[in-house]
């Protein structure tokens, strides 16, 4: 039974499934629209799956989703979101790229869940635009100069004009309550986030990272302050006692703070995002690996790479390898589920 009243306008939105998807985020996105037909007690929102060749799309962990419809015809919608996760790169081919083109001619709304933004801006339709994408993939972008006509923001969804855009996770619900908010009235909004269990509704000014204070569950200012000059300086290190004066801290005095709530010396957790960073550029760009040292404040490749081994357990040319390895199990993977 029907525990809102809505009569709200009818929307068709579009979800079009790439292989290697993120099915949390996929999720994240359809139940709102779900949930708001069943508190409404009538259609609200009717959804459409779409995949390049109209086959079954593996989602990133394996899970095969039928769809409703190949590339041709194209839907009328109110919107369609892109629908990536892994390896993402692989998947921006041009009869996609040339699709979505003529979807926007047609002055159909886009958006994208997770890594879709990047399907998005190699078709050229983010250019000019806002938009947002996981975490982990707005430093490689930035770091290999990708889309110069496109502004990256670490915000959780980004709702520019006629671009929906979101990070992974479950990101997408916030993005969709916002949106059914805005459509259909922010009662029903909240309603759909009770039924979740989602205390709150994320908006538009929360960001993707989890501050330290919440990683570490308590708070210490000069200690986030410290972390936020690390992490906002990783291509020319800070030496510890810079990062101790700009908190107004003595070198001994940061230290024991490190050693008492992160259980590590300073340099070390320093090092640790430095490597973190360099493993992302190496997963998600094409750059060099001495260029990728020196992105990451490393003046030596010997020296970067004995200090990515020891943390890793392998060489950073290993890492390539790795990557390579994985995608091309992905591609077979891929080709043996067309050919069934």
């Amino acid at each position: 039974m029907s525990t809102t009243a809505v009569s709200g306008c009818h929307y068709d939105i579009g979800f079009l499934l790439l292989p290697g998807f993120s099915q949390l985020a996929f999720a994240s996105a359809l139940e709102p629209l779900r949930m708001a037909n069943h508190l409404a007690d009538h259609r609200l929102y009717t959804w459409h799956l779409v995949s390049r060749d109209g086959g079954e799309v593996h989602a990133s962990n394996g899970l095969a989703t039928l769809v409703d419809q190949a590339l041709e015809p194209m839907p009328a919608l109110d919107l369609m979101l892109v629908c990536s996760g892994v390896g993402v790169q692989a998947h921006c081919e041009r009869p996609v790229l040339a699709w979505l083109r003529r979807l926007a001619e047609r002055d159909t709304p886009l958006g994208a869940l997770c890594t879709g933004s990047y399907v998005l801006a190699m078709a050229g339709l983010l250019d000019g635009y806002r938009c947002t994408l996981h975490w982990e993939h707005i430093g490689s972008l930035h770091a290999a100069r990708r889309f110069p006509a496109v502004t990256f923001s670490s915000q959780l969804f980004v709702m520019d004009r006629d671009r929906f855009t979101c990070s992974g996770g479950i990101a997408p619900l916030d993005m969709m309550l916002n949106l059914i908010g805005r459509q259909q009235g922010i009662g029903l909004a909240e309603a759909i986030a009770e039924e979740f269990i989602h205390e709150r509704i994320r908006g538009v000014d929360d960001r993707q990272r989890t501050p330290l204070r919440v990683r570490l569950g308590h708070s210490h200012p000069k200690l986030e302050e410290v972390a936020t000059l690390m992490e906002a300086n990783l291509q020319e290190p800070l030496a510890l006692d810079e990062l101790a004066r700009y908190a107004g801290l003595s070198r001994r005095q940061l230290e024991r703070l490190f050693q008492r709530y992160v259980e590590v010396p300073p340099l070390k957790y320093y090092l640790a995002l430095r490597l973190a960073r360099a493993r992302l550029l190496l997963l998600q760009t094409h750059m060099p690996i001495t260029e990728v040292a020196l992105a990451c404040g490393f003046i030596s490749p010997p020296h970067f790479t004995k200090c990515y081994h020891d943390h890793f357990g392998h060489s950073p040319s290993g890492e390539r390898k790795r990557r390579a390895l994985r995608q091309a199990e992905l591609t077979i993977s891929h080709e043996r589920t067309l050919e069934e």
